[in-house]
């Protein structure tokens, strides 16, 4: 018997397909991002777990003539769950206690535990780094470096771990500023994070990518850039909508007007850069002091070096390195912004900030207002942006909780249940599964807008615990054929390791990884040919410390200009826009990577160590420890055999190496 969805369901579902044939146009609040969510009935089938999630994800598998995947195996979801929620392979003893827990609730046990984990932060953090674009760089011909902005990095990992409600979030990011006390004078910096969270939050605003044109940041030309990137990365962020569609023109498919556009952007036309130095009165003095000196002698020589030739022009180039590095080392710093002097806004002709048309004041899109006969906010209003991030976080918003909840079902699942977490207007997809969407949305505010219960509510799901195979090669085409993309979930997505998480995943087993938290980012050695294609090579000044080299990923130096070679041949994005998705794909660079990179060599000569050390003379022992502390499974006899008879003929360190590029150890299943 087939278990049907409920009728409003059904109804919303059609609704949403014949608008995204271009039904209904002619009222563009009919669109069903615009509408609020539905709590829909829930059909009866909801498999063992009882969950809403099982039920509607079943419903849809029935109704196409579909069956679930078998349950994955223990080994599998113990690996499966740890990599998502912290981004680092389970340890042995996580393995074995988990295979060892033999109550119904163990693996429930396993999700918290992770959830309550300091590595759960870590891991989400970089997701939400990925979405707003996060980098430490301008980027752009100088890609200057922004002083203290690691810290806005700290600060979301201090606020996912502790589970700070979302709408919170996205107030402290788009308002923070304009909701702090003031500035903090501390000397003592090593928890400003945390100290200074309001400021830090609103570091949001200092993500994008900025030109400099020579310098010269309050031209008009490049004030525009600045609000046109900031407007944008709100309305991609937060709202899910191409809001930046609509600067030159009315929106071609969603119910954007320009004067929508503009109107939200006068919400940020006060926002300016603000760097706050968190030292005393005379430390600032006494910093102060030294960078005018040596600045004024660094001009000096650049007058000199206009007219030099010769052996005196490589003179004068020689002082001119040794000043740049007398240069003070910045004072602690919190990048922020504040509101003073605010640009007036008006609706550009095709987006050229010299064809001025009517002027306008801040108000949010026509389509998500009651009415719109709704007055824009004056000019002179107070907090503006405290005005724009109460409206994102109105539990009324249809936008927010859902765009939040898509993001967080796709790191899990693998693709959102709108395959366009960016895009949620009508020229993105339609959701795979609208009345799921609903639901995760809608429970998401009802527990505060907590996204652990939300992603609590997920890995524990029976669709989560699927296995990465179907039940049996005739289900597998039938599937295959009805649902290639797997869009009705009838198994789970196998993936390949995001460049951090291998990165992590090869410190961790080969045992040396640093799991401090927080601090200052850790520049990495990279190739000297890289480091002179800089403007200034002297941006790249590696960490003194080894040891911090051994640190996460999240805490490496992101530098527009320069993405570490490891990281980039695995698909680490640009970070000049908003990745929503990350990219997965497979070409012969990696391979070349993982076996002749100095990374993996560096990690399977560690890796080797410990394999000796800790399995002792027996080369059987040896393999069996790699597999396991690898791919978090003994080998088969087929690979132990391999195994041994490789090291029969090769080293410790080649087994170790080959073991960094198994699949069993580059992929999750």
């Amino acid at each position: 018997m087939r278990c049907l969805l409920a009728s409003a369901a059904g109804l919303f579902g059609v609704l949403a397909v014949s608008l995204s044939l271009g039904e209904g146009r002619g009222d563009p609040r009919a669109h069903w991002v615009y509408r609020a969510p539905v709590r829909a009935d829930l059909p009866s089938c909801a498999g063992e777990s009882g969950s809403a999630i099982d039920a509607l994800v079943r419903a849809r598998l029935l109704d196409a003539g579909l069956a679930p995947a078998a349950p994955a195996t223990r080994l599998e979801l113990i690996r499966r769950v740890t990599f998502d929620l912290t981004g680092l392979p389970p340890t042995l003893d996580e393995i074995d206690a988990f295979l060892a827990d033999e109550r119904p609730d163990a693996f429930e046990r396993v999700v918290d535990r992770l959830l309550a984990s300091p590595r759960y932060g870590e891991r989400r953090a970089q997701h939400w780094l990925d979405v707003v674009r996060f980098a430490e760089t301008e980027g752009f011909e100088y890609d200057r470096v922004i002083p203290g902005l690691w810290r806005y990095r700290d600060w979301v990992i201090r606020a996912l771990n502790d589970d700070m409600p979302f709408d919170r979030f996205a107030v402290m990011q788009i308002a923070g500023d304009e909701l702090g006390s003031g500035e903090d004078t501390r000397d003592d910096s090593r928890d400003a994070s945390a100290e200074n969270g309001h400021l830090v939050a609103a570091g949001f605003h200092r993500l994008g990518p900025v030109r400099r044109n020579a310098g010269n940041q309050e031209v008009a030309s490049s004030r525009n850039e600045v609000l046109t990137e900031r407007t944008d990365a709100i309305g991609t962020v937060f709202l899910g909508l191409t809001i930046g569609c609509a600067r030159c023109h009315d929106h071609k498919f969603d119910a954007i007007s320009q004067r929508d556009y503009y109107r939200l952007q006068a919400y940020v036309a006060a926002t300016r850069e603000h760097d706050v130095m968190l030292a005393s009165d005379e430390a600032r003095a006494a910093w102060k002091a030294r960078q005018d000196a040596v600045t004024a002698e660094i001009e000096k020589i650049k007058k000199a070096l206009d007219d030099a030739t010769g052996e005196a022009e490589t003179a004068l180039r020689r002082r001119l390195a040794a000043a740049e590095k007398r240069l003070p080392r910045p004072l602690p710093t919190v990048a922020t912004i504040r509101d003073e002097d605010r640009t007036p806004i008006h609706v550009l002709e095709r987006g050229d900030w010299e064809r001025k048309g009517d002027a306008v004041g801040a108000r949010v899109p026509a389509v998500l207002l009651a009415s719109e006969d709704t007055p824009e906010l004056p000019a002179d209003v107070e907090r503006p942006r405290t005005h724009l991030a109460r409206w994102i976080a109105d539990p009324a918003n249809p936008l927010t909780a859902r765009v939040i909840a898509n993001r967080v079902w796709q790191h899990h699942l693998g693709h959102g249940l709108v395959g366009t977490p960016n895009d949620f207007g009508v020229n993105g997809d339609l959701p795979s599964h609208p009345e799921l969407l609903d639901r995760l949305a809608l429970e998401l505010i009802r527990h505060g807008w907590r996204l652990k219960s939300l992603h609590r509510a997920i890995v524990v799901s029976d669709v989560y615990r699927q296995s990465v195979r179907a039940a049996s090669p005739a289900v597998a085409a039938l599937a295959r054929e009805r649902d290639p993309d797997n869009r009705l979930l009838w198994r789970f997505n196998r993936r390949r390791l995001h460049a951090e998480e291998l990165r992590d995943a090869m410190l961790a087993v080969a045992g040396v990884l640093d799991t401090r938290m927080f601090g200052k980012s850790v520049i990495v050695p990279v190739e000297d040919e890289l480091v002179e294609l800089l403007y200034k090579p002297s941006q790249w000044e590696v960490t003194p410390a080894r040891r911090e080299h051994l640190r996460r990923s999240i805490y490496l130096f992101a530098k527009r200009n320069l993405r570490l070679p490891f990281m980039e041949v695995f698909d680490l994005p640009d970070q000049q826009t908003s990745c929503a998705r990350r990219e997965s794909s497979t070409h012969a660079p990696q391979a070349l990577e993982l076996l002749n990179g100095r990374l993996s060599n560096e990690l399977a000569a560690a890796f080797a160590r410990r394999l000796e050390r800790e399995a002792g003379e027996d080369d059987g022992e040896r393999v069996r420890l790699a597999y396991r502390l690898a791919t978090g499974r003994p080998p088969t006899a087929q690979e132990l055999a391999l195994g041994v008879a490789f090291l029969e003929q090769g080293s410790m360190k080649e087994l170790a190496l080959a073991i960094f590029n198994l699949n069993a150890f580059l992929h999750v299943d």
